[in-house]
């Protein structure tokens, strides 16, 4: 049985809602500094990553709503295959500057499918 299209979305918000909380009060220097939290926040990106790229597969429409996921679904692949050259910086970066935007769209998308 196919997946409810609105699971890879909650999927993907919880996952940034994990996000916005394992760093909340962090700096990048204690990002840098702190082997787990690095690795949650990678893992996190992973899952909304995957749970985007299949939502492409299940329902292209929705999946077109959610602006740059072509570019979340490639980071997830650099976070999975390119683990030894994960750029700490840019995770950081795109923590602090894309994934507020990227959770008010799946909470947005999330809301007009519940109407």
């Amino acid at each position: 049985m196919r997946r409810d299209p609105r699971a890879y979305l909650w999927d993907a918000l919880h996952a940034a809602e994990l996000l916005s909380e394992f760093t909340q009060g962090r700096t990048f220097t204690h990002y840098q500094a702190d082997a787990m939290l690095r690795s949650a926040v990678e893992r996190q990106f992973e899952i909304i990553g995957e749970a985007l790229n299949n939502l492409s597969k299940v329902d292209a429409d929705l999946a077109a709503a959610v602006p740059e996921l072509r570019r979340i679904v490639a980071f997830r692949n650099i976070l999975i295959h390119g683990y030894a050259t994960v750029d700490d910086a840019l995770v950081w970066q795109v923590l602090t500057e894309k994934r507020p935007g990227l959770e008010r769209t799946l909470r947005e998308l999330l809301a007009e499918r519940d109407r």
